[in-house]
């Protein structure tokens, strides 16, 4: 979606039309449930959160800045919604639902060894993922799953570029580190590789 026809959906559903905020809610709902299920990693708190976020922009989208993007916005508050449900559960995670919403291609023939080796490598790399420290695990998710530039990860979490880049390498090293010292992981991860 264009940012101009973003902005005019939203001054739509600001001024009460149904129909613009269902299509603000359609465009953005399954990256940002994917965000919150890698964040999580639980999807009754992922679904939780995406859905208080959404009534949370809903009922304030007059207090929205255009000259900021729309997911953004959004983004930032499921976030803050995410640290305070943080204090009540503690992550555990799945990930043949987190693949299922990465919107990720498939093949049409399907393969059993195939998706074998993705689940042995997603559950790798989710189980090294949440190792990471919350912010690097949040930044790889946001740059390499939601594909958000440098510029807009830095405005999203209130932080200069080269602190992005830097969170970024070293949490990539680190995944890499923690998939190396663990065997079974990295044989999963061989296999992909190989």
């Amino acid at each position: 979606m264009t940012r101009a026809k973003e902005q005019e959906l939203i001054r739509r559903a600001a001024a009460g039309d149904r129909s613009a905020a269902e299509a603000c809610i359609r465009a953005h709902q399954q990256s940002l449930y994917a965000y919150m299920l890698r964040m999580s990693g639980r999807p009754d708190v992922a679904e939780d959160i995406v859905q208080e976020a959404f009534v949370r922009v809903l009922t304030n989208l007059d207090r929205f800045d255009d000259r900021y993007r729309f997911s953004t916005w959004l983004f930032t508050i499921a976030k803050r919604l995410y640290v305070n449900t943080c204090q009540k559960h503690k992550p555990i995670y799945d990930s043949d639902i987190v693949g299922a919403w990465q919107g990720a291609d498939h093949e049409s023939a399907w393969s059993p060894t195939r998706d074998e080796i993705q689940h042995n490598v997603r559950s790798a790399l989710d189980e090294c993922l949440q190792m990471l420290p919350e912010r690097q695990r949040e930044i790889i998710i946001l740059f390499h799953q939601q594909d958000w530039r440098i510029a807009v990860i830095a405005r999203h979490l209130d932080m200069p570029e080269g602190t992005v880049k830097s969170h970024l390498h070293r949490g990539r090293r680190k995944l890499r580190l923690l998939l190396e010292a663990r065997e079974t992981l990295i044989d999963h991860v061989q296999e992909v590789w190989n």
